[in-house]
């Protein structure tokens, strides 16, 4: 990432080769606001990976532990072009993620804002801070469009 790109402009750019590959066009980054430094990122792969958990905040997470060495990820910021699903929500708060930086919302799949909203559950032991981009919502939200429309044909 260059010091010019955003850590959400940077997911996007992972959401657009996502999509370029057939996968749904959501990307993720794991970043450090300590140093500004990225240590995880990821984009949806659950068809090149034969993996249903394959998301790409999941692999966001999954890299960010490896290069910590820890799956804590305590105070850490994940920006992700589309809000975190129930599956990744849980993957969020397990791994202690200090904020959560959404551009598009997803009322159908959506778990942050909308479906089960899992960070306000009882049983969530973990809260991240939750903001939603909105200045960068129009832009994922229609890459994800876009893709759907192809698909559909």
């Amino acid at each position: 990432m260059s010091a010019s790109t955003s850590p959400m402009q940077r997911a996007l750019e992972l959401a657009r080769e996502a999509g370029a590959s057939g996968e749904v066009p959501v990307g993720a980054v794991i970043v450090d606001p300590a140093t500004g430094e990225i240590v995880g990122e990821g984009a949806n792969a659950p068809i090149a990976g034969h993996d249903p958990t394959a998301h790409a905040e999941t692999l966001a997470l999954r890299a960010a532990a490896q290069k910590r060495g820890n799956y804590r990820l305590t105070g850490l910021h994940l920006y992700v072009t589309l809000e975190p699903c129930a599956m990744c929500a849980g993957a969020i708060s397990l791994a202690r993620i200090g904020r959560v930086v959404f551009a598009a919302q997803d009322p159908k799949g959506g778990a942050v804002v909308h479906g089960p909203r899992f960070f306000e559950q009882p049983t969530c032991h973990w809260r991240p801070e939750v903001e939603q981009d909105v200045e960068n919502e129009e832009a994922a939200s229609e890459m994800l469009k876009a893709f759907f429309r192809a698909r559909r044909g």
